[in-house]
């Protein structure tokens, strides 16, 4: 068997084993082609035709190679063994090296692999053409009233047939201008003098030391000078070199259609300014109910209701209050819409079930679903259930799993290959060869949100962690409302919890989405958390800056998994460094990866933690951040609504209140959270103090001293471990006291 795919899998940053590498080479410069072999391939060779003369070149074996999206990360992760099943096979690639085409000319292609018994096999014929930059770009636009486009700066990248593939321009940037934003971004808050893009990415940890992310956006804030900020109107690819070439330019790279279109938007003013306008356009965050800003608690291994039941127990009987479960392991792993060990009739055309379908037995692992759920609710708690966006197809899929797939097949209700006849076949790792639904096409929404429905009218459930929405790979997929893939696969992870809100809406619920990627217009779209890491320090570092890139983008309700949910356990230090942060951002909650139920666990709960580390006061201080963030609650959710109508989100980078403050930019881990307080948590092993920055223009008080200091200056503050420095403004001091001495 041998394989070639010119554009390879769609991976978005690393070129598999059987593609043309770049996908698009450039006229006069360097490229290979590259095709893969199973096992007993001796030699593979390559036709190349350039011009009606044939020559061979003889492909060079590279082997042993980690697949294209391996994870790199622990080898108990689900989705470091999902990527590490690929070597498993003995695929070895296949490698040529033509010489570089010039503009103007193709050649075609094909491979032969040869058997160790002498049986030969042949891909199909190819082209390939190279496409080149030219000077010029007739069809962007620049437009707004801080528009910066530097002359003689703009180019299209065309295909040999002439069409337009991408266009580039630069903006001009000034001295001691600050660029935040392009949307949740690890690496750092000031991209100043670095490059990136503007992809959804499912970058399964460390992603940090990379520029890649699961929700990014073309938009950013430029603070310092004027002030202004742009939105590239695409949800095309986008690339970005800020300074990182020429320090006073902002070069702007960014995928097209045919026309050659492209309109950049810069806008003027404040911070505040700036992200309301873009706003309008992306679309405005919608307020939710007051308990999202309880504890959320969760675990992959509270797989049974007795366990979910023992958990809940446990934060009673410790003394921690808890406002939202969110189970994961709920459901059969097949449909994801049945709980597991559930007794039912298969629906053979794919219909929906209703509760009363379903037979629970009383020694299965959810004997009881509502009256678990009615019990919860009866506690002050609220119900998440876990969902995937794919139809999985390994293994085999059988019963109801099977009928949905041929429903979902036959009826065209998944995303479509290029041909627009096979249905798209998930090339991720995690889930792989599983169908996606096409969230497009009415019918196919409303087929997959019926499935769920009686979740939340019957069960009672109150939201979903709208997991996994990265899985659109390849600019060549097929949408039913035309577009393809290099349009609309950016926008999937903005409309699969929107089309969840919608089914809580009509239900009567808040329209409550946990989700980890997204896009442009995901401000409306639920809530969301900075996706999977492990229990590191620099995993906490890289969470805050974050927190602080989401929310310069208009993302308000955001929040990590408590010192990391992989790995092995935090320490103590670590984990109550991170619940003193946790305590001040909009969403608090822990959740920890599944470990095949071995002992000791690796459960992210206080006192798992307290037991691991022989730390009880790991328990004691999470119980008294825990009680804190429960007296916050009204101020949080009030701040929240305030800065929904002045464009300023809940947590949010200081440049948003002290953007004329210069020494801000020493200090970016420091952040706003509402308008009264100030936070600088303590991100480094073995501090026990750390400097912290006051702006300029109001006076502070430490909110666990009350000692009260003039703006302007930094202080070294004492930071023992349990302590994290908070300072609220003087102004709102009166009526925040007594939340910080417990009094209210």
């Amino acid at each position: 068997m041998i394989r070639h795919r010119p554009h390879g899998s769609g991976h978005a940053y690393e070129p598999t084993d059987d593609q043309i590498v770049p996908a698009t080479p450039l006229a006069g410069e360097a490229f290979e082609v590259r095709a893969s072999t199973g096992p007993g391939i001796t030699a593979v060779a390559c036709a190349w035709d350039t011009d009606g003369t044939v020559t061979t070149l003889t492909a060079e074996a590279e082997t042993d190679r980690p697949p294209a999206g391996d994870s790199g990360g622990d080898g108990d992760s689900h989705l470091a063994a999902a990527a590490s099943g690929a070597a498993r096979h003995g695929r070895t690639r296949w490698v040529v090296r033509p010489r570089p085409l010039a503009a103007g000319t193709s050649a075609r292609y094909r491979f032969t692999a040869t058997h160790a018994d002498g049986r030969t096999r042949s891909t199909r014929w190819y082209t390939v053409a190279p496409a080149a930059w030219y000077d010029g770009a007739d069809a962007l636009t620049v437009t707004g009233p801080a528009g910066r486009l530097v002359p003689g700066t703009a180019r299209t990248l065309r295909a040999a047939d002439g069409t337009p593939l991408r266009v580039r321009f630069a903006l001009r940037l000034a001295e001691g201008e600050h660029v935040v934003g392009f949307g949740e971004r690890y690496n750092a808050v000031d991209q100043r003098g670095l490059a990136l893009d503007a992809q959804v990415f499912e970058q399964y940890k460390g992603q940090g030391f990379t520029t890649r992310t699961y929700l990014p956006m073309p938009f950013a804030l430029v603070i310092g000078g004027d002030g202004w900020g742009f939105h590239v109107r695409t949800s095309r690819r986008t690339w970005y070199d800020i300074g990182a070439t020429d320090n006073d330019l902002l070069r702007i790279e960014a995928e097209v259609g045919p026309d050659g279109a492209l309109e950049t938007h810069c806008y003027r003013g404040t911070p505040a300014d700036v992200l309301g306008a873009f706003l309008d356009e992306a679309g405005r965050p919608e307020e939710l109910p007051e308990w999202v800003f309880g504890l959320w608690a969760s675990g992959n291994e509270w797989n049974t209701q007795a366990r979910v039941m023992a958990e809940m127990d446990r934060h009673r009987d410790t003394d921690i209050p808890v406002r939202a479960l969110v189970i994961e392991a709920w459901s059969d792993e097949s449909t994801f819409t049945a709980f597991r060990d559930a007794r039912y009739e298969v629906h053979e055309d794919g219909s929906p079930h209703r509760l009363g379908d379903f037979t629970f037995p009383a020694d299965g692992a959810w004997p009881d679903p509502k009256a678990m759920v009615d019990e919860l609710h009866a506690r002050g708690i609220k119900v998440l259930l876990w969902q995937i966006p794919l139809m999985k197809m390994r293994p085999n899929p059988s019963g109801q799993a099977a009928a949905d797939a041929r429903a979902m097949t036959d009826r065209g209700y998944g995303v479509l290959e290029q041909d627009g006849k096979r249905p798209y076949r998930n090339r991720g790792w995690w889930f792989p060869l599983a169908l996606m639904p096409d969230l497009t096409n009415p019918e196919a929404r409303d087929w997959w949100l019926s499935k769920r429905r009686y979740l939340v009218d019957e069960v009672g459930i109150d939201g979903f962690k709208t997991d996994g929405g990265e899985h659109a790979w390849g600019a060549d997929l097929r949408y039913a409302d035309g577009t393809s893939g290099d349009v609309t696969n950016n926008l999937f992870p903005v409309a699969y919890p929107r089309a969840y809100g919608d089914l809580l809406r009509r239900c009567g619920k808040a329209p409550v989405t946990f989700s980890r990627a997204g896009f442009t217009g995901s401000q409306n779209a639920g809530a969301f958390w900075a996706g999977d890491e492990d229990s590191t320090w620099d995993a906490y570092r890289h969470s805050v800056h974050a927190g602080i890139t989401a929310s310069a983008c208009g993302i308000v309700y955001w929040g990590w998994d408590l010192a990391g949910f992989s790995g092995d356990v935090p320490d103590a230090e670590l984990y109550i460094r991170a619940t003193e942060f946790s305590a001040f951002v909009p969403i608090m909650q822990y959740h920890s990866e599944y470990n095949h139920h071995r002992l000791p666990l690796r459960d992210r709960t206080p006192w798992n933690i307290a037991e691991r580390s022989g730390d009880p006061a790991v328990l004691d201080t999470f119980r008294r951040y825990a009680a804190l963030r429960e007296r916050l609650v009204p101020y949080l959710a009030e701040e929240t609504r305030t800065g929904l109508a002045e464009n300023k989100p809940l947590m949010r980078g200081l440049f948003f209140d002290h953007a004329d403050d210069a020494r801000i930019w020493d200090h970016q881990d420091h952040f706003r959270l509402g308008s009264g307080l100030l936070v600088a948590p303590v991100t480094e092993p073995g501090a026990t103090r750390r400097t912290v920055y006051l702006p300029a223009g109001t006076d502070w008080v430490d909110v666990w001293t009350g000692e009260t200091f003039s703006g302007g200056r930094e202080l070294l503050r004492e930071a023992p471990l349990g302590t994290i420095p908070v300072f609220a403004t003087a102004a709102r001091w009166p009526a925040l006291e007594p939340l910080f001495s417990g009094t209210d």
